[in-house]
């Protein structure tokens, strides 16, 4: 069985194509660009060279037409033809209240889908071309959409809620919904095969920390807050997203500056974070080596990540009482020591006691790494996550009709006999 995982956003699409039979990744790679000019696809297949090829896409539909192509294409290929594929798994960054985990699409799941779109205007436009430009070139397998906020829906109604209007809750659907759910649920399945738990009894802090940052409180297994919001704006300093801010800002801005809504909503997803502190980074290995070349401002930047972090391991920490584990995972997490060590430092009155030399020898997307002292009572990992195995299994197991709530469903990498491919 063969499984695509594609994974569209505004102007890129990214795939991968995993054999389940033999469990390893058959190719790779992503096509950039797209409706926006100059598109290419960037192709990787284990044991060969990356292949890259320039291909005009202006829309959804072309890239997975791009990606249908250079799957099947008699050199850089590596199937016959698409009917050796299964079955497609589509991310879904908003699924809004109506999805609790992955489901396989029909017509009224896609409108459903639709339905919510407003929630995430930058993100499930480009999911939904995806989806439907996926169903032309693959007519004849099942689409199964996985969410990024499903995890997430555990929460309790108090963590939420937003203390606004209720109505708006009700009329709109303006609440807490969280994202990066395949990641938190990856991670924390492994952290308790670490830990040489089951995970309904460990409490976890996971802290996904790329160009997009995320951040979860995990009690017995289950997400009980998260620092994205109704938007993935909310939280964390980000790349190019403000996170966490007086929301009396815009509305000041908008006045002084004479912006529209659009405008400053532009600034604070793209223009801001990182980004807007740095006035010229976004990418954290630039931001330290500026930095310590002598560039104040990118120290400065280095110094609100590492402090708003912290900020956030004590408020979990306080939420849950009992705290098992610290997660650092995606890009930054598992490649940024300094930022990690700036998040860590002085926080042995929680129990949590870093080991320097480790942290900063831990530099990889490949290996799970404890950077705590073997006495520290409370442990702090560096683990590489995989979203698309999670897109896989969920797929695998919808098909063969197994798929259940993630507390009852045993994923493979939950078992403490997995191991990294």
């Amino acid at each position: 069985m063969e499984v695509l995982a594609l994974n569209c956003g505004s102007s890129s699409v990214k795939y991968q194509l995993f054999d389940w039979t033999k469990g390893v990744v058959i190719a790779r790679g992503m096509v950039e660009r797209v409706t926006i000019g100059d598109s290419f696809i960037i192709h990787e297949v284990p044991g060969r060279d990356t292949y890259r090829e320039e291909y005009e896409c202006p829309d959804h539909k072309t890239a997975v037409h791009l990606i249908v192509k250079i799957l099947t294409d008699k050199t850089h290929g590596v199937v016959d033809d698409m009917s050796h594929i299964s079955a497609v798994g589509h991310r879904v960054v908003h699924g809004g209240e109506k999805f609790t985990r992955s489901i396989l699409i029909d017509d009224t799941v896609l409108d459903a889908i639709k339905e919510v779109q407003h929630l995430a205007p930058l993100h499930n436009p480009p999911n939904i071309a995806g989806i439907e430009a996926a169903q032309i070139n693959l007519p004849d397998v099942p689409h199964i959409a996985i969410f990024d906020t499903a995890f997430h829906q555990s929460m309790p109604e108090h963590a939420y809620t937003y203390p606004v209007p209720y109505d708006w809750y009700d009329k709109h659907g303006v609440r807490r919904y969280g994202f990066h759910g395949t990641s938190h649920l990856y991670v924390s399945k492994r952290a308790a095969v670490l830990l040489q738990k089951k995970p309904e009894d460990c409490n976890i802090i996971t802290m996904h920390i790329g160009n997009g940052v995320s951040h979860a409180a995990i009690r017995n297994g289950i997400s009980v807050d998260t620092s994205m919001g109704l938007t993935p704006l909310e939280g964390a300093v980000m790349g190019t997203r403000c996170g966490d801010i007086d929301p009396a800002i815009p509305a000041f801005i908008m006045e002084r500056e004479n912006l529209s809504p659009q405008e400053i909503d532009s600034i604070l997803n793209k223009k801001s974070g990182i980004l807007g502190i740095t006035g010229e980074f976004t990418d954290r290995r630039d931001v330290i080596e500026a930095a310590e070349a002598g560039n104040k401002r990118c120290a400065l930047a280095l110094e609100i990540e590492g402090y708003r972090l912290k900020k956030y391991i004590g408020s979990y920490c306080a939420v849950l009482g009992r705290l098992d584990a610290v997660i650092f995972t995606a890009g930054v997490g598992e490649m940024g020591w300094l930022i990690r060590e700036k998040a860590l430092e002085n926080l042995s009155h929680i129990g949590i006691i870093l080991d320097l030399e480790k942290n900063r020898n831990t530099m990889t997307r490949k290996e799970e790494t404890l950077i705590t002292t073997t006495d520290s009572p409370v442990k702090v990992f560096v683990i590489p996550t995989d979203e698309e195995l999670v897109f896989t299994e969920d797929v695998v197991a919808i098909l063969e009709e197994t798929y259940t709530d993630h507390m009852k469903f045993k994923y493979s990498f939950a078992d403490s006999s997995f191991q990294r491919k």
